[in-house]
């Protein structure tokens, strides 16, 4: 690790990216350039500064609503000033296999889970900005069967929502409130309101008993 990997660090909790960076920094190898809170910075702060490395949460405010995977497919063609690309790597507590997927269809290199230590974070940064593919030793297998044609077939709509949505749709979809999703997902009521409506859009229905009766007839609940 001579050489040191320009990280872009991007979570909405502020007290975790800063955490993460003091960390990384603290081992050495590791420039971190800055932090990012939502998709749109986190797009803004890539193109301004061109990292080696986005170090990237699955789950993120703003944008259309894709969160990790919108940034990762929105800065595919982005390259460093040395004319690397800038790589996408995930660093999530989800070790769902929609979110590992779909983070990693939209352009992202790997996945690794909160629990990783420091140094296990600094060694898969800096293997990312070679070139390689990481992952959580158990998150392999979901990407290796998805791209084998193995991975549970969905219906076709599921995948017009991004994972958070999907999160949302189901919680509302087995008649949770609004409050209650929002505290499950630790999110605020409007942020909640706000999916529903984006999946109710993309689904082409009218209200959350529609919603209900679809995610039955799908069996997605």
């Amino acid at each position: 690790m001579a050489e040191n990997v320009r990280v872009l660090v991007v979570d909405d909790h502020r007290i975790f990216a800063s955490g993460v960076s003091e960390e990384l920094s603290r081992l050495g190898g590791v420039e971190i350039v800055g932090i990012a809170l939502t998709v749109e910075e986190a797009i803004e702060k890539a193109r301004e500064l061109r990292p080696s490395v986005v170090l990237l949460d699955v789950h993120l405010p703003g944008g259309n609503g894709g969160g990790g995977a919108e940034v990762a497919e929105t800065l595919e063609s982005l390259t460093t000033e040395t004319g690397e690309p800038v790589r996408c790597l995930a660093l999530s507590v989800s070790d769902a296999e929609e979110d590992v997927i779909a983070v990693i269809r939209a352009g992202a290199r790997g996945y690794v889970t909160k629990s990783t230590t420091g140094e296990e974070l600094a060694a898969a940064l800096h293997k990312i900005a070679e070139g390689d593919a990481v992952f959580s030793p158990r998150l392999a297998g979901f990407v290796l069967d998805a791209f084998r044609g193995q991975a549970p077939s969905i219906p076709s709509e599921m995948d017009l929502l991004s994972p958070r949505e999907q999160e949302v749709m189901k919680l509302i979809a087995r008649g949770h409130t609004y409050r209650e999703a929002a505290s499950a997902l630790f999110i605020s009521d409007r942020t909640i309101e706000t999916h529903v409506s984006n999946v109710l859009k993309k689904l082409q229905l009218t209200n959350r008993y529609e919603l209900s009766r679809w995610a039955r007839e799908k069996r997605v609940i």
